[in-house]
């Protein structure tokens, strides 16, 4: 590692942390030429994921787009904002956990539907429609029909 003081590329570790997530290590140095103190961060380096999209376009994979998407669908809802997180998490673990370099579009918003259906049947319904992009009340009727059907067929809760 290079020291920021004087380019010496020697340094020795004086303290290694992972953040609170774990997902990265900061690391205390110090250099073995100027004995200048420095942090450096150590993370995993993931494989970019490529979304493609309903009109053929791809763009790299953003999970802070998920869990946007999440919070517009359960906006004044009794869903946490942790709760929500944890979702966008899981859906982006299970898609690398795949191993793919491309992913359609419309994966993600069956995976996100899918977690959505078993939290808050309204938010599932708002975002089926903006995902789906229902064109009139008939498509929505469906939808609700489907959901109050599969609803029907779970066994009660408790």
């Amino acid at each position: 590692m290079r020291c920021p003081e004087c380019g010496h590329q020697e340094s020795k570790v004086l303290d290694s942390r992972p953040t609170e997530d774990g997902a990265v290590i900061r690391r205390r140095r110090e250099c073995l030429r100027c004995e200048a103190r420095f942090t450096t961060y150590e993370k995993i380096e993931v494989r970019p994921l490529v979304v493609v999209k309903k009109d053929g376009r791809r763009e790299a994979f953003a999970g802070e787009k998920v869990l946007r998407g999440l919070m517009v669908a359960c906006e004044k809802r009794p869903v946490p904002t942790e709760q929500l997180e944890r979702m966008a998490g899981e859906v982006e673990r299970d898609l690398r956990a795949r191993d793919l370099r491309e992913v359609p579009s419309r994966e993600i918003g069956e995976a996100v539907m899918a977690r959505l259906r078993t939290i808050d049947q309204v938010a599932y319904v708002r975002f089926a429609s903006v995902y789906r992009q229902f064109q009139d009340i008939e498509r929505f009727r469906e939808e609700l029909e489907r959901l109050l059907e599969h609803g029907r067929s779970d066994p009660p809760a408790g």
